[in-house]
């Protein structure tokens, strides 16, 4: 009863950390008719292609294993008579092989489940449980695949039944005519045969696969619970990332406290983003950076800004580039140059331009040193 109350209530849809979990268990997307459906149609495609060169290496098999002369009784060797026998039917063979091997290996690879996972190697006593494999054969899992199966086998049957009826009045006819003719006809009788068996299985393969993402969806949800516990075990405690935040915080503040009471001005995204200028008019030769951040940091410099009296200008654009291509204890960029001298030139003239009702000028950042909030140039 609370089994089912449980899966009643699991209405969130799995999260990536979940699936990677299960994954890693072992539990994986999978669907056996996908498997089967493209070995055997790989199979029929190769019996339909390479058909009559196998037969062909067949019948020249056949035709030097019952001739021999002098020679290969003087010089008897059965090894390499084998040998040379076989590799007439190699080649076709190796084929057929290659290509059942690679449809066996496309079928996980389709649905994304190729790999080797430790986790499904490992031991599970549940599975020696004789309770749990009467649960698993008579729950609803067996039940479904009872139903797959019944529905598979009417199917080709079906498909089976009817071919032997459309077909009965030509094999029968074959009767009459000579063993190459009916040979051939025999063998063009059972390529299409197995070509629509094929085709039907990869209709079942078709109803299959959602059918398996489906009840894998099913068995992946979370509880609203579940989802709230892996979100803090993923994110940690609103609680822990707050105290982290005011550690970093802290630290940002001691190490940018002297480098912000000697600034000249502080450049803002406004929040994302803060970059500190110094620059002393015959004292240094160009405008250098003393603190720059981003996050807690660039909090942290706005603060310290504040309660040094440093201006705080808002240069979005300019603010990145001096951030994305300034180090700390540098000067700037000479194609900045022009860009930051016009906003040190209203922050020299500051309380004569705020007394005039004058606004902070427009500056034009190089086109090539436009960048995003991500560090990637904009176009």
């Amino acid at each position: 009863m609370s089994e089912n109350a449980d899966k009643d209530q699991r209405t969130e849809a799995p999260t990536p950390k979940r699936r990677r979990d299960a994954a890693a268990r072992g539990d994986v997307l999978q669907s056996r008719e996908l498997g089967t459906a493209l070995v055997v149609l790989v199979g029929a495609g190769w019996i339909a292609l390479a058909g009559p060169m196998m037969m062909s290496a067949l019948q020249d098999m056949v035709g030097q294993a019952l001739s021999f002369g002098a020679g290969d009784v003087r010089n008897f060797d059965p090894g390499a008579a084998v040998l040379r026998l076989i590799g007439i039917v190699a080649l076709p063979l190796l084929g057929l092989f290659a290509l059942t091997l690679a449809a066996a290996v496309g079928a996980p690879a389709m649905l994304g489940s190729l790999g080797l996972r430790g986790g499904a190697l490992a031991f599970k006593g549940g599975k020696l449980n004789p309770l749990s494999g009467m649960k698993r054969i008579f729950g609803l899992q067996g039940l479904i695949e009872l139903v797959k199966s019944i529905a598979k086998v009417a199917l080709l049957g079906s498909v089976g039944l009817w071919l032997l009826l459309s077909q009965s009045r030509a094999t029968i006819g074959l009767g009459n005519a000579d063993i190459r003719t009916a040979l051939g006809g025999i063998g063009n009788t059972f390529v299409v045969a197995v070509l629509i068996m094929a085709t039907a299985l990869v209709l079942i393969a078709a109803i299959d696969v959602p059918a398996q993402i489906y009840q894998r969806l099913q068995r992946l949800k979370m509880t609203k619970q579940e989802a709230k516990d892996e979100h803090k075990q993923t994110e940690g405690s609103p609680e822990l990332r707050a105290a982290i935040r005011r550690r970093q915080h802290e630290v940002a503040r001691n190490s940018a406290r002297s480098a912000i009471a000697d600034a000249t001005l502080v450049l803002t995204n406004p929040t994302h983003f803060a970059v500190a200028l110094r620059y002393r008019p015959g004292v240094d030769a160009a405008p250098a950076v003393v603190a720059r951040g981003r996050g807690v940091t660039a909090e942290a410099i706005r603060e310290l800004a504040a309660e040094h009296e440093v201006p705080m200008l808002s240069y979005p654009q300019l603010t990145r580039a001096l951030y994305y291509t300034s180090r700390v204890g540098q000067a700037i960029r000479e194609d900045l140059y022009m860009a930051v001298a016009t906003v040190l030139a209203f922050v020299f003239n500051l309380d004569a331009a705020l007394a005039a009702g004058g606004r902070q000028p427009a500056v034009e950042v190089p086109q090539g040193l436009r960048f995003d909030t991500s560090g990637r140039p904009e176009a």
